[in-house]
Parts: C-alpha cells; structure tokens; sequence
C-alpha cells in the first residue's frame, strides 16, 4: 500500500494540476488561429517563389538577348505579322462649301498638280494600308491613294529591324521626316485641309523615292538625327532622267518630358533640291494663275516645335497639343513665262501655328493661323507680268471635332482664307468624316 501512494505523491508533484473543463467553442478558436497562422505563412512563401521566378524569367530575357545580339543568324520568334499583314482601309469625305476656282497665295511658286478641292459632297482619298513584318530583319508598307478612277502609290517601303547602335535604314518610296507635319497621313491632320506653309512647299507633304537614315541617340533625352537622299522627283524637285539624286535632307529632332503632364519636341530640317524644267503655278498682277517653268535651286530650311500636357500623362479625357513650324526657302535660277526666260530669285518665309484642346472624352476644338511673307522676289524681264503688289497670305481656321471611337470621327471647320490679293476673303465650311477598318500604327508624337 505504501509503494503506490509514494508514486502517486509524486505523479501528482511533477504534472500541473488538471485545467477546467474546456468547451467545443475553445478548441475550434485554437483551430482556426492555427489555420490562419498556416494561411500566412504559405502566402509569405507564395510571394518569395514568385519573386524568384520572375527575377529567373528576367534572367532568362538577358541571356537570349546576348546570344541573339551575339549571332545574328539566328533568327528571333516570328510574330503574327509575319503571315497574316496588317491591312486597314481609311474612308474619308464630307461637303465643303467656298467660292469657286483655286486660291493660290499670292506670290509664291507652287506646285502645278494642285488642284482646288470639290465643292459641294465629295469623296475624299481613300488609303489602302498593307504592313506586316518581312522576317526578323525587315518591315515593309505600302499606302495605296484611291480616288475615282485612279489608283496611286504613295508609299512603298522596306525597313530594317535589326540594326545595332540606333540606326534604322528606310528604302523605297516613302513621306519624308523633316519637319513635324509632313509625315503625317491627311487623316491623322486636326483640321480638314492643309496650312498654307505645307501647300506652298509641298503641295501635300514630301514624298522621296530614296534612301533614309535615321539614328536614335542612346539618352535619357530624346535626340534623333536622320538623312536622306532621293531622286528629286516631288515638287520643289521635278521629274528627271538621271543617274544621281536629285535632291537630299537632313534633319535633327529633340524631345523630352516635362514632369509627368507635359512633354515637348523641337526640330530643325534642312531639303536641298535641284529641279529642271519644273511646273509651277504663280498668281500673275492679274491675279490669274500663270503656268511656269522653273530651273535652277531650292533651299528650304523648317523649324518645328510640338508641345502636348496631359494630366498625369493620361490623355483619354482631357489634353492639349500646340504645335508650330517655320520655314525659309530660297529659289534662284532660270523661269520660263510663256516664251519668255528670264532670271528668278525669291527667298521667303511663313509660318502657322495651331492648338488643339480636348475638353472632354471624345471632343476637341482647334485653332490655326496660317501666315506667308511675300519677301524678296525678282521675276527679271518678268518682272511686268508676274510681280504683285507687295502682299502677305493669311488664313484663320476654326474646327471641332468628335471621336464615337479610335475608328470613326466628324469634323465641323470654319475658316476665313485671304491667301490672294485682290479678291474678298472667302469664308469656307467644311464637314468631314473620316472611318478606319481595320488595324493601324500609332501616329507618330
């Protein structure tokens, strides 16, 4: 009897006294804290196997990008473009209402493909877009103009993909890069017709069958610089048989961010031309548009300036871009009035400026201002026939627009043209639609 008592004595020394009574509620509060605690710390390592499987994709991303950039044989993963191209169809059209007969500014030579734009409704240019990646080396385009009856190539081009060190390497035809608004389609402009600086100069915009250089500075800042040689055959060149080029262009563009709203662009441009025999149209003292024939050498220099604000860089509800483009040329050579030659030298300026403000989603208002400077001009023997008045074309604009989507837009434009001397301002308004079917690049800044 001793023994199991002593035993019992100390069992009960070393064993904490029995707990109370616990109840079902204590144990599922003691289950369900274990189970939270196990949730935690299962999504800790979650988290930590995560980061370390994206630091090994990045890796990965690394080590096929040296090899590619190492052995430039092997080619990259194809993508969708490559056997299926991306094809998209621009329609556009609309009324316009203005006076009579072609609007020359007074003054200047001008293309003689220019035509006046139709009054009443009409069908505008529709553009057939067909790009696509080549192979993992080249990219080609072309945009295909229609019109009524006629069909022509406006662009037709190969681009390289794989060029080291920042440089793209552009052949064929193509819109030339000076300037901001040249190489800009009709349908990605903010107004419905074209400034007075870029018909005076261009007719539309530049278009070059030759080569392009461009090369993209490895900086925070952007700087780019491009060159490009062509066979001259767009006004101010003209069409001629001949082994060399018949113009070139160099141009410099520089852009950054302004904080996180605003961001800007600057450019300076330079097109040397040599055209013989070229057709141009004058406005003559009797402010009848004279048919002409031009030899000799165009200089034109262009400065442009783009500066866009969005706030915190988002802009689907509201933003404003302001842009603005200067330019200099300088004729001299040899112009054929009729059956008369004589000397010709015009160096002149003009310039226009524009803001575009979207209030609110799906609808903007612009403003432009178009101005040319007569300059110095001297038509030689010429002179009696052709000179005018000292006379300086201006021209106000007035649009708003309204965007259901990124395909479709309408667009509402009143303007006051006194681009000739001579004849009472003409007041024009203009509707226009513009739809795209279909997928399509990005519009450059």
């Amino acid at each position: 009897m001793f023994k199991p008592t002593l035993f019992a004595a100390a069992l009960a020394a070393v064993l904490p006294m029995p707990a109370l009574a616990v109840s079902d509620a204590d144990i599922a509060a003691l289950r369900g804290e274990f189970e939270q605690k196990l949730k935690d710390l299962q999504a800790v390592y979650e988290a930590r196997l995560q980061e370390m499987e994206g630091r090994l994709a990045k890796s990965n991303e690394g080590v096929n990008a040296a090899r590619a950039t190492a052995d430039p044989a092997v080619p990259a993963p194809a993508n969708g473009n490559a056997f299926n191209p991306e094809i998209s169809l621009i329609l556009q059209g609309g009324y316009v209402n203005r006076k009579a007969g072609t609007r020359l500014p007074t003054g200047y030579l001008q293309d003689a493909a220019i035509t006046a734009p139709s009054r009443g409704f009409s069908l505008n240019d529709t553009e057939l877009v067909v790009a696509a990646n080549i192979d993992p080396y080249f990219r080609g385009s072309t945009n295909i103009v229609l019109h009524d009856d006629q069909a022509s190539i406006e662009e037709a081009w190969f681009q390289s993909l794989s060029l080291d060190h920042g440089f793209t390497l552009k052949g064929g035809r193509y819109i030339s890069g000076i300037g901001y608004q040249n190489e800009q389609h009709p349908h990605a402009w903010d107004f419905v017709d074209n400034n007075l600086m870029y018909q005076t100069l261009f007719g539309e915009h530049l278009v070059q069958d030759g080569l392009q250089l461009k090369w993209l500075a490895p900086s925070d800042t952007f700087v780019e610089f491009g060159a490009e040689v062509g066979n001259g055959a767009a006004f101010p060149g003209s069409a001629v048989d001949r082994n060399g080029a018949g113009d070139w262009a160099a141009y410099v563009h520089v852009g950054d961010d302004l904080g996180n709203s605003q961001s800007w662009r600057a450019g300076l441009s330079y097109l040397s031309a040599r055209p013989l025999d070229r057709a141009s149209l004058v406005t003559d003292t009797a402010g009848i548009a004279a048919n002409t024939r031009f030899s000799g050498s165009s200089n034109t220099w262009i400065a442009d300036f783009v500066w866009k604000w969005a706030p915190e860089g988002n802009p689907k509800d509201r933003n404003f871009k302001f842009q603005s483009e200067f330019f200099q040329r300088d004729e001299g050579g040899d112009l054929l009035n009729d059956v008369k030659t004589g000397g010709y030298h015009g160096k002149q300026t003009g310039y226009y400026a524009q803001g575009v403000w979207q209030f609110m989603p799906s609808w903007r208002a612009g403003l432009r201002y178009d101005r040319l400077n007569h300059g110095g001009i001297d038509y030689g023997t010429n002179n009696a026939t052709l000179l005018p008045a000292a006379y300086d074309p201006t021209k106000w604009s007035l649009m708003t627009d309204f965007s259901p989507s990124e395909f479709s837009q309408f667009r509402l434009q009143w303007a006051r043209d006194h681009a000739m001397s001579g004849n009472p301002d003409d007041k024009q308004l203009s509707l226009q639609y513009i739809y795209s079917l279909g997928p399509h690049g990005a519009h450059n800044f």
